[in-house]
């Protein structure tokens, strides 16, 4: 599958969960940019993400705004590649995919840890 279509239908089901989040939390959700790369980058790897890494969540949580001495705003980036793989380069398996990590990634921004998103079914 080429890129521009796995970010399609990445950038599709981002805007369906957001959208299907309840108010409060879909307006704080459409303020972290979330971004699509193919896989990790060699700086990404060289701190420690493993290279099979589905998303990432960098920058502030959201209890940190504001504070100064922060220095990257909060961004999810969805590994496009990993998640197509993961999925079995299966469309409707991707598509959950993207679902669960973004959601997972989002869990990051909103301050969970991976215990507290493992008991959400997010892992």
């Amino acid at each position: 599958m080429n890129r521009d279509r796995l970010y399609t239908l990445a950038q599709e089901e981002v805007n369906r969960t957001v959208a299907a989040l309840p108010e409060p939390l879909r307006e704080r959700a459409k303020q972290v940019p979330v971004t699509f790369e193919e896989r990790p980058n060699s700086k990404q790897r060289r701190d420690g993400i493993e290279p099979d890494t589905l998303g990432l969540f960098v920058g502030p949580e959201f209890a940190d705004e504001g504070n100064t001495t922060v220095p990257l705003p909060p961004q999810i980036i969805l590994f496009l590649e990993n998640l197509w793989d993961q999925a079995e380069r299966n469309d409707r398996f991707f598509r959950e995919e993207v679902h669960t990590t973004f959601l997972h990634e989002l869990g990051h921004y909103l301050g969970l840890d991976e215990e507290g998103l493992v008991e959400r079914g997010l892992e």
